[in-house]
């Protein structure tokens, strides 16, 4: 049985987004979707305390108002939903063990304001074993194409690119295939991209392109991107590539180009220590300022 593509959904606007989404990417992987609504109860209430007629009702509210949008957007999904108990976190670390992905949503960072994406999500994102999409609120199918010739959303145009942020210096295979995956179910161009900063004379390491000439080095990093992604592009063949190398930081390279992307891919290493739970820099930064969907893809 086809493991599914799972939603976590409570009513929020964001996750209304998510699981229409979730409905999209399961229809193109020709998976089931899970909508799944987890209790999470308040600090006085004790572990196994049966949950209160409010919070029956709060869940099946959220499970049917996404089911409806669902229904509406995606007919032909094959869909069911279901509640689990516990603390929000630990019940959607549970159920991601048997998802293909999990998709949540997310606020992001809004303006000035500072809003930070949802702890939920954030602690998901930082643990989870399986790959976590979050969406932004508004996330409409009509994002993920290219605009039509007068500029207006539309869904019969070609998707967007995806763009692959990719770390040559612990390039993952999980990373990299969940791109080419990606790109490959939506016929779309697959953009891979590495930012890299000219290392200090004392920064230098085994391994580490030298001190040459800025324009030598560029060229270097591109020759080394094309190396890492050969065997892809020849597993890969019917999907264009573009490698993009780019001298920056990677956070501002892929917040860039994501601003035109169906869907960015990062990946996040996980942590040898399972007590310490943490999202890198670069992955942090994607989700606090990329409009598009983010995959995060975990790997060793």
């Amino acid at each position: 049985m086809l493991a599914p593509v799972i939603a976590g959904v409570d009513g929020s606007a964001e996750s209304l987004a998510a699981a229409e989404w979730a409905a999209r990417e399961a229809e193109l992987r020709g998976r089931p979707l899970r909508l799944v609504h987890a209790w999470n109860w308040h600090p006085g209430q004790e572990e196994g305390e049966p949950v209160n007629a409010a919070q029956r009702h709060s869940a099946r509210r959220a499970l049917g108002q996404a089911e409806e949008r669902i229904r509406g957007a995606v007919p032909g999904v094959r869909l069911t939903g279901e509640q689990v108990e516990g603390p929000a976190t630990a019940a959607l670390l549970k159920v991601a063990e048997q998802a293909a992905v999990l998709v949540l949503g997310s606020r992001g960072l809004s303006g000035f304001t500072g809003l930070l994406v949802g702890s939920v999500a954030q602690g998901v994102v930082a643990e989870a074993l399986r790959p976590v999409v979050l969406v932004r609120t508004g996330e409409e199918a009509g994002d993920e194409h290219l605009p039509a010739g007068d500029g207006s959303p539309s869904t019969g145009t070609g998707y967007r690119e995806v763009v692959l942020g990719i770390d040559l210096a612990d390039a993952c295979d999980e990373v990299i295939e969940f791109a080419f995956e990606a790109a490959r179910l939506r016929h779309a161009r697959l953009r891979a991209v590495y930012a890299w900063q000219p290392p200090s004379a004392i920064g230098l390491g085994p391994g580490d392109i030298g001190l040459v000439s800025e324009p030598r080095r560029a060229e270097e990093w591109q020759e080394f991107l094309s190396a890492v992604l050969k065997a892809w592009r020849d597993k890969y063949p019917e999907t264009e590539v573009v490698e993009t190398v780019v001298e920056g930081k990677a956070s501002t390279a892929l917040v860039r180009a994501a601003s035109a992307a169906s869907v960015l891919v990062v990946g996040r290493r996980m942590s040898e220590r399972p007590t310490v739970a943490r999202i890198g820099p670069v992955t942090q930064a994607a989700v606090h300022h990329v409009g598009c969907p983010l995959a995060v893809v975990p790997h060793d």
